[in-house]
């Protein structure tokens, strides 16, 4: 096991619960796996308890592994704004009767992948001292773009003293600031106690400037834009020698790079990233060294060719959606989706990485997250990554942080309260409503959080 010093800066992974609707809807436009998976008939019990064997796996070796909760879905409060009536079910009902794809897009589990939850800036690049939070507001769909005031909640709840902790409203919920949070953001730096600079990554812009652009993507709408970017810079207090803004490449974006972190993932100095990540990858490294070395740090690209991976490969094993952690002893470990492992080019090219001195990633490691993977997110998608200090870890909700007690008990939870089959047409079933609430109410007690949804408040 890692030993980290008890007083020691550390990123704490905060993976998302799957929820109880885990289900394969295909709801989002431009992720490859989901549409191709459309339909099918989803385990939401075993892809619960994947996303938690996962985050065992990853506290057992020494890291800091923390839970976020699922969404309460279907969002029956969603559906009394779009002018149903009566009760919840008579409600579901309704909505199942009139279009059915509200009842799927309202029932989406999509929340578990936190990497979209919001941005976190660290208090040691705040200019107040604070850690800084932007829930996502996820305009580019409607499934998503329903999460925010609930993701909103349970960040509020978990970082609740202003004293260290700082809360941002979400984005103007419009096409020009569109926002998909932390999936296209990382901060690079020597230690996570040092300065850093953060990486945003946008796919288009949002406000007509009458300027010639470059070409966009055809086949695939990118969703960050960089008005959403530059805005949570602003918010969290970020100065231009802090930040670098890169273009996604058309290329990446229409081969299903629908978030940037299907094509690359930094931490601490290392930037690990295929070559058509970026519209100017010379550019772009070349900003984020100056930017680096006025900080003192020193950036480690470590660039995966075309040649070695293919851009088809490296979206189909999701190389890039990892996790890239450092280990007690300073080394580095990516989290990688067991298709890697499957592919022999991109297993070469892990092999290849992991051999080469010249960057400090040490080793790989290969988890099953299927279910996750079959609806579009690898184990990179499935957790949010906080920087804090010993402080400020004791200063949030101490029962969010996995150990093996909680393992235990969450363990429980999901094989009481999961169904271990869900079809399309079972998210109407008004019994899956009352089953959901049952769950989630006792969750939030075992968590600590109180009634940090709708439903428990109402």
């Amino acid at each position: 096991m890692n030993t980290f010093a008890p007083d020691a800066t550390r990123e704490v992974n905060f993976d998302g619960l799957v929820g109880p609707t885990h289900n394969y809807s295909g709801l989002a436009h431009g992720n490859i796996a989901s549409a191709s998976h459309r339909g099918l008939v989803s385990n939401p019990r075993e892809a619960a308890l994947q996303g938690l064997a996962k985050m065992k796996a990853l506290h057992d070796a020494g890291f800091a592994q923390g839970v976020l909760p699922p969404q309460p879905r279907p969002a029956i409060d969603m559906l009394a704004r779009l002018g149903f009536t009566g009760s919840p079910s008579q409600m579901l009902a309704a909505a199942q009767a009139a279009d059915p794809a509200i009842v799927r897009a309202i029932s989406s589990a999509a929340a578990m992948w936190t990497a979209n939850a919001a941005t976190i800036t660290p208090s040691f690049d705040a200019p107040d001292g604070r850690v800084h939070f932007t829930a996502a507001n996820l305009q580019s769909s409607f499934h998503r773009a329903i999460e925010a005031p609930t993701t909103a909640a349970a960040l509020a709840a978990i970082f609740a003293d202003n004293s260290h902790f700082a809360h941002h409203p979400a984005l103007p919920a419009t096409p020009a600031f569109a926002d998909e949070g932390a999936a296209n953001h990382s901060r690079l730096c020597t230690t996570y106690d040092a300065p850093g600079v953060h990486l945003f990554v946008y796919g288009r812009d949002g406000l007509d400037r009458g300027e010639t652009t470059q070409p966009g993507a055809k086949r695939f709408t990118a969703r960050q834009t960089w008005e959403a970017s530059q805005a949570v810079a602003r918010q969290h207090g970020l100065g231009a020698g802090q930040c670098v803004f890169a273009r996604q490449s058309a290329e990446a974006i229409d081969a299903g790079v629908f978030h940037n972190d299907v094509i690359a993932v930094g931490n601490g100095p290392v930037l690990l990233y295929h070559e058509t990540a970026f519209a100017d990858e010379a550019g772009v490294l070349a900003e984020l060294r100056e930017k680096m070395g006025r900080l003192g740090a020193t950036l480690c690209p470590v660039r995966v060719s075309r040649q070695a991976v293919s851009l088809a490969d490296a979206v189909a094993t999701y190389l890039f959606n990892s996790q890239l952690l450092t280990r007690a002893d300073g080394a580095m470990v990516v989290i990688v989706p067991a298709e890697c492992q499957r592919n022999r080019a991109v297993a070469a090219e892990l092999d290849r990485i992991v051999a080469d001195e010249a960057n400090p990633i040490a080793e790989y490691r290969a988890y099953d997250v299927k279910q996750s993977m079959d609806n579009g997110g690898g184990p990179a998608c499935l957790r949010l990554r906080v920087v804090l200090s010993a402080a400020e870890r004791a200063a949030m909700a101490p029962a969010v942080m996995l150990d093996a007690t909680r393992h235990t008990q969450l363990t429980e939870w999901v094989e009481r309260h999961y169904r271990d089959r869900l079809a399309p047409d079972d998210l109407a079933d008004p019994a899956l409503l009352d089953e959901n609430r049952t769950a989630l109410d006792e969750l939030t007690s075992l968590l600590g959080l109180g009634p940090i949804y709708a439903f428990q408040r109402a």
